[in-house]
């Protein structure tokens, strides 16, 4: 089996090389190696972003007159770009809920003039976004969420209640799913809409989580209006529109890129430990290779779907539950390397890494959970992917 991509992309990559020797001094380093003051290492990403996008290398796809590169997509050439900003161990960028998600989504449903309003400041990494979806009681079942948006004049009236909402505090913008037709039925009543943070009657509750950081929060509305424009689609297009961003969240939670950085810095650690030469240890982290390597050939597996039009079926679905289970079983194996270094938090005078260890063992085992459970995973793969029955409903009471 031949998985070389070719030399008609050699230009590419002496390109890429020759982007790195003249940016080296803003370089975000990938893997778990970056810390510091949260403010330097957002202003330090920023900037990275920023020269990213101007180069090409990131916002590669979308349109210039967005602010991206505007190259026409080559599934190829984003793996060699891939390739090289891995093994040089040099991050490609910023993955969050605006760039990876949100702007797919408004590429596919938005307006023009939502276009142009959101997505440069969001692809630079200076707009940053957090997703109302989950509810309390409306969280694996999100068709039963509750938080109602009125029709008033030109704007929607939101009153209501969001949970797990990732990076809340910090975001300028959400996007949400909101109930705007109360006699429609369940999936159908549902609207996809856009609102700044800073909107009066907007409060943020922090939930602290074992990672030491409030990542997650509450989020409550009290008649918060939001002009009617700020829908995403038509209203009551919520479900489609909601479903289509949750494709690019499996797809941004499931890329090898972080796995492959997390192995290497892995192995890095076991070497300087000396248990690269332990039998328990070499047997543990070959097993991981093995899995590593069996990702990464899937994903060409996926790629050359792509490039043929084909359905990937149940191949494309499991990418997510595969990947996310990967990532914490090799910070596992980091941790326990590290030994008694491993139980150390940030801040600790011998901490490894800042820390980031730690936090990404912690936070690998939270998104197994996020973006759709495990549990709920392996439902789709069997019901979608491989045809099985659906999983039985209780009866109606």
């Amino acid at each position: 089996m031949d998985t070389s991509i070719g030399s008609e992309y050699n230009e590419l990559r002496a390109e890429i090389r020759s982007f790195f020797t003249a940016n080296q001094d803003a370089a975000v380093p990938a893997g778990p190696g970056f810390g510091g003051e949260a403010s330097e290492v957002r202003r330090r990403t920023v900037e990275w972003q920023k020269r990213l996008v101007d180069a090409g290398f990131a916002a590669r796809t979308i349109p210039t007159r967005y602010g991206g590169a505007g190259h026409d997509p080559d599934p190829l050439a984003r793996l060699v770009i891939e390739e090289e900003f891995s093994e040089a161990g040099i991050s490609l960028g910023m993955e969050n809920q605006g760039i990876s998600m949100f702007v797919p989504t408004l590429l596919h449903y938005g307006t023009e003039d939502q276009k142009q309003e959101l997505i440069r400041p969001t692809i630079r990494g200076e707009m940053i976004w957090c997703q109302g979806y989950s509810e309390p009681g409306s969280g694996s079942d999100l068709a039963s969420l509750r938080t109602a948006a009125r029709l008033d004049g030109d704007e929607y009236v939101i009153n209501g209640q969001k949970i797990w909402t990732s990076g809340a505090r910090e975001a300028e913008m959400m996007f949400a799913l909101v109930r705007t037709e109360a006699e429609a039925g369940k999936h159908a009543g549902i609207s996809y809409i856009v609102l700044s943070m800073d909107t009066p009657g907007i409060e943020i509750r922090p939930l602290m989580t074992m990672t030491g950081d409030a990542s997650f929060n509450e989020v409550f509305f009290t008649d918060v209006r939001v002009p009617a424009t700020n829908v995403v689609g038509r209203p009551g297009q919520g479900w489609e529109v909601g479903t289509y961003t949750l494709r690019y969240e499996r797809n941004m939670l499931g890329r090898s890129n972080a796995t492959e950085s997390y192995m290497a810095g892995c192995v890095d650690i076991l070497r300087e430990t000396g248990l690269i030469d332990s039998p328990v240890y070499r047997d543990r982290l070959l097993k991981l290779e093995g899995r590593v390597q069996a990702m990464k050939y899937h994903q060409l597996r996926l790629l050359t779907d792509m490039l043929k039009k084909r359905d990937s079926g149940a191949g494309g679905l499991i990418v997510k539950l595969n990947n996310c289970q990967l990532n914490y079983d090799v910070c596992a194996l980091a941790i326990d390397a590290m030994a008694e270094r491993g139980v150390l938090k940030r801040g600790s005078k011998h901490v490894r890494d800042y820390g980031n260890w730690q936090r990404n063992y912690m936070y690998a085992l939270g998104l197994i959970i996020g973006g759709g459970t495990a549990q709920i995973q392996k439902n789709i793969i069997g019901e979608r992917g491989l045809g099985l029955p659906r999983e039985p409903k209780p009866a109606a009471a």
